[in-house]
């Protein structure tokens, strides 16, 4: 008989029916049991707000809770949950806190998704738990305290979440932990030193937080360690020797922190197991300990720059798996010539990939051994040492090397031709050091150059024209050296170009003015001639022009006037006459202007970098006058002045017609008085809080060319917009004429009238003046009169229409920095209307079109068309959406007002985020890629972290990658991912759980901060 799994058989009557009576509560129990790791796992469920490639589909109640997918019961208890694996599901959302009502899970894998809130202190109540697994998520608060309460964790991963506060020291009661990984959050405190208690313990990684203090000595109790991470924290002390004496240690990288002492003389014999040793960027002093070379065989990796270290350099034959060596920022060597001999020891090891031991005092020649590298040697960095004598022709052998840095050395001779077979080299720099001749011919084969800087030199002849076939040439420096001629290779895809301190001479090329992207040009220092091309002035990205001690004559050209991104122009020591332009007031980024010793003459500006007597320079110009009074400068008086009776008698003319003037404005206010009382319907212009020039119907009308087509620069859904010129003053305008035939213009234009009156911030649209009147049909005429913005809306510049091959100018590219600088301003602007107005200001239709760009590419938010105003006590569920419809634009406008939901703040801030994923992805949310359930949210999210590049807008992409710098371009995709995670944060479907325009604001300038530190 079998009753609930069990058999009875022959069994007395009444013991059978205990038995029955028994197995019925077991059955009764176990039912229980599993409804409630059902449950939990339901509740887990509901905490998911996204599950994009439907894992959670199968969790439902047509399929039985072992069954569901990353679910592993145990048929031993009763189908009772053993294991939750759903790692790398792409899932978001919180973790559920009935997660802890799992009472026979052992496996918890949850990494490599997005989950954020806090981690559930519940938790804590698996005390059968094996493997916690949570990596690689947006996991925020503290670590729980009880998790020390899951005394059977083997495994415990927290690394790459935003987790802070201190490592508990209650961890150390989890003596069974096998691996414990924290790095890659925001901790802080010290290393606790019950970790001392794990004997068990085989990887411990704390890297990239903020921890501090000494490393304990209880960390030399972890007999079993085999791997031990802390870079890139605080910690200071000495390294505990106990650590030297973990002879199971694999990995032992304590880099970039604050730790001193020496490196102990046996560390090598006692830990030879040693695959990656690294202490770099630390206060470490004395020598390299001959027991690394000689018995740590099996390292790969040694990392020992930037410290203190002195003496020699040992010989590395015995490291023949060695592919790492980084030696540079100390102060090895004794400045002798047998100091370099250490590189032929190198010789033998078949997979090295890097060297760098640049900025120490290693002297002597170069030995031609040097071209028996490995070929799998990528990166040699050798200068900011005292190297003599000339480079080894064995050199071209490296043809797989990428990066060649022999700088600041006393290397001598000419470059040798074979150096043209390195055809893989990105990056040369062979500057400051007394080599001569001429620039081989053999440099064109180098086709994937980048960077060239051969400055600081004794190089002469020509410039060699070869250099306009390095295709991939962006930063060209051959400053300070002896190069002549009339003429130079103009090479279109430069950003730098330094031919300063040389003997060039004859007029300047006008084809400079084709470098598109040129954003440093610096020929000072030659013998150039003649007027300055007025070509260049359409290089309008430049940041610094310097071109002084030359010999050019005639003006400042005109075109110049479109440099408004220049930060420093030097033309001082030249022959240029004329007037200083008025433009330059205007260039707002201008920071230090020379003009000094010239043949300026006239009035001097006072306006802009005017203003600042210390970053302008206009000595030994005899003929100007004015300025402000820090100059000392003459006053400036009319060439056409008269004798003291001829003033008299200007005097009496001017009384004269400036009386009959008053009689005849009187009669015209007369005039015009009857006017009005006879007709009352004139066109009239009625002017905002803060008024601007009173215009009509007919000023607009002449001011756009009678609202020509020529001049229309867009069209929206209440009306268009013209570009006009106003007559009086020549003053630009962006003319807005509302369509008042269609649904909802009228009140579209009275919404936009009654926001403009209340709000006014730089990065805001600014309305000139509002003409409400009839046109000259009778027809009613309403219109808004802005500022007119000259480089267009982001829009244009985020996905431009390709521009005709027979038309000049540059293509609309906007760089990294510049997407960060508007994302800014976008962000103060929502931030001034969302928080600082009296009145909460909704924009409601931001979007690319939407953001008009200045001349300096300064981002300014327009279109009021939709906007609402939540007036003080005004619930944001409780406003109405407004007759004119749905509020935004489809692809921007938050998924709530889709469902009918009042507008608020958090909306904007959807728009935002969507508008910030398309900035620097380049894909627009309503591409025709996004089908059924995606959209540009999921297309980002879904290829983070790994594949940031990968949907990164490829104008980015080229520029990351084409800077060689690996720290800089690390940083670089650092700060893709954020800005990133903050669209993803922004645009989440839950409006409360969005960020806030301030915090946007503050983390965008944080990441703007950290781009400049890398030199952005």
């Amino acid at each position: 008989m079998q009753v609930g799994g069990f058999t009875f058989v022959k069994l007395p009557f009444c013991r059978l029916i205990l038995a029955i009576a028994f197995a019925w509560c077991f059955v009764r129990v176990s039912s229980a049991s599993n409804e409630t790791d059902r449950s939990a796992l339901l509740a887990f469920k509901a905490g998911i707000t996204k599950d994009p490639l439907g894992v959670l589909s199968s969790w439902n109640n047509t399929v039985n809770h072992c069954q569901w997918h990353g679910v592993t019961c145990s048929r031993r208890h009763h189908n009772r949950v053993t294991a939750l694996d759903l790692n790398s599901q792409k899932l978001s959302g919180s973790i559920s806190p009935h997660i802890g009502n799992l009472s026979f899970l052992r496996i918890l894998r949850l990494y490599n998704n997005s989950f954020h809130h806090e981690i559930p202190p519940l938790i804590g109540r698996l005390h059968r738990l094996r493997i916690l697994s949570l990596a690689n998520n947006s996991l925020a608060g503290e670590i729980p305290r009880n998790t020390s309460s899951c005394l059977n964790l083997v495994g415990f991963g927290l690394s790459g979440n935003q987790l802070s506060g201190e490592v508990p020291s209650e961890i150390g009661s989890l003596v069974k932990l096998q691996w414990l990984y924290l790095g890659t959050n925001d901790l802080t405190g010290s290393v606790p030193s019950s970790i001392g208690n794990l004997s068990s313990l085989e990887e411990l990684y704390l890297n990239e937080n903020y921890l501090s203090g000494s490393l304990p000595q209880a960390l030399g109790q972890l007999t079993k360690l085999s791997s031990l991470g802390m870079v890139v924290n605080q910690l200071s002390g000495t390294v505990p020797s106990s650590l030297y004496n973990l002879s199971s240690l694999v990995i032992f990288d304590i880099g970039v922190n604050q730790i001193h002492g020496s490196l102990p003389a046996t560390v090598g014999f006692s830990l030879p197991n040693l695959e990656s040793f690294s202490v770099e960027m630390n206060h470490f002093v004395g020598s390299i300990p001959l027991s690394i070379p000689n018995n740590a065989t099996y390292l790969q990796e040694l990392q020992l720059g930037s410290n203190k270290l002195s003496g020699s350099v040992p010989s590395f034959e015995n490291l023949r798996n060695l592919q790492w060596l980084t030696i540079d920022d100390n102060q090895l060597g004794s400045r002798g010539s047998g100091d370099l001999s250490f590189l032929c020891s190198l010789t033998n090891i078949t997979s090295f990939a890097y060297l760098s031991i640049a900025n120490n005092r290693l002297g002597g020649q170069l030995p031609e051994c040097i071209g028996n590298l490995s070929i799998s040697n990528a990166e040699l960095e050798l200068g900011a040492n005292p190297i003599i004598g000339e480079i080894p022709r064995a050199i071209g052998n490296l043809v797989t090397l990428e990066i060649l840095l022999l700088d600041n050395t006393f290397l001598s001779g000419a470059i040798p031709f074979e150096v043209g077979n390195l055809q893989n080299l990105k990056y040369l720099d062979l500057s400051n050091n007394n080599l001569s001749g001429v620039i081989p011919s053999s440099f064109q084969k180098i086709k994937k150059l980048i960077k060239l800087f051969l400055n600081g030199n004794h190089f002469h002849m020509h410039i060699p024209s070869h250099l306009d076939e390095c295709p991939s040439l962006m930063y060209l420096d051959l400053s300070n050296n002896n190069f002549s001629g009339s003429t130079f290779p103009v090479v279109k895809t430069l950003l730098y170009l330094n031919l300063s301190c040389n003997h060039l001479k004859g007029a300047l090329p006008a084809e400079l003015g084709q470098i598109d992207h040129l954003f440093s040009l610096d020929i000072s220092s030659n013998m150039f001639n003649g007027e300055i091309p007025n070509t260049l002035g359409d290089c309008n990205g430049l940041v610094v022009l310097k071109m002084e001690d030359n010999h050019f004559q005639g003006s400042i050209p005109q075109s110049f006037s479109s440099l408004r991104s220049i930060e420093e122009f030097d033309l001082s020591n030249n022959n240029l006459s004329g007037e200083i332009p008025k433009f330059l007031e205007v260039f707002h980024f201008l920071e230090i202007l020379n003009l000094s010793y010239n043949n300026f003459e006239g009035m001097l500006p006072s306006l802009g970098v005017f203003k600042n007597a210390s970053a302008t320079f206009i000595a030994g110009n005899n003929k100007i006058c004015g300025g402000i009074p820090e100059f000392r400068l003459p006053k400036c008086i009319s060439r056409h002045s008269k004798s003291k009776g001829e003033v008299h008698k200007l005097k009496l003319s001017v009384s004269i017609i400036f009386g009959l003037l008053g009689v005849v404005l009187v009669l015209a206010f007369v005039y015009v008085c009857w006017v009005k009382k006879k007709n009352p319907q004139e066109p009239t212009s009625s002017s905002m809080a803060d008024p601007g020039p009173n215009l009509s119907y007919g000023t607009l009308l002449k001011a756009t060319d009678g609202f020509s087509s020529t001049n229309l620069i867009g069209v929206g859904n209440f009306g268009s917009v013209y570009k006009g010129r106003l007559q009086e003053n020549g003053t630009n305008v962006a003319v807005k004429v509302f369509n008042l035939t269609s649904h909802g213009a009228l009140k579209s234009f009275k919404t936009e009238c009654e926001a403009l009156r209340h709000i006014k911030h730089r990065n805001l649209l600014k309305v000139l003046t509002v003409c409400s009147s009839t046109d000259y049909n009778g027809n009613d005429f309403k219109a808004l009169v802005y500022e007119f913005m000259i480089n267009g809306s982001l829009e244009e510049w985020l996905h431009p229409y390709p521009i005709p091959v027979d038309v000049d100018g540059p293509s609309k590219i906007l760089s990294l920095i510049q997407r960060i600088k508007i994302s800014i301003d976008m962000a103060f602007a929502l931030d001034y209307l969302h928080n600082q107005c009296h009145n909460a200001v909704v924009h409601c239709d931001l979007k690319p079109s939407n953001v008009l760009l200045d001349a300096e590419i300064v981002g300014h938010v327009g279109d009021f068309g939709l906007t609402k105003i939540i007036f003080e006590g005004t619930s944001h569920t409780n406003t109405n959406i407004s007759s004119i419809g749905l509020r935004g634009t489809i692809g921007y406008a938050a998924p709530e007002y889709g469902m009918g939901s009042g507008v608020s703040v958090e909306g904007d801030v959807y728009s935002y985020g969507i508008l910030l994923l398309e900035m620097f992805s380049g894909v627009s949310p309503t591409a025709e890629i996004f089908k059924e359930n995606s959209n540009l949210r999921n297309f980002v999210e879904e290829a983070l972290p790994e594949r940031v590049l990968e949907i990164t807008d490829p104008v980015l992409v080229q520029e990351v990658e084409s800077d060689t710098g690996q720290r800089r371009k690390s940083t670089v995709q650092d700060c893709l991912l954020m800005v990133y995670r903050i669209g993803i944060a922004c645009s989440v479907g839950v409006p409360k759980e969005r960020m806030s325009m301030a915090d946007i604001a503050a983390q965008l300038c944080s990441i703007r901060n950290r781009l400049y530190a890398a030199g952005l």
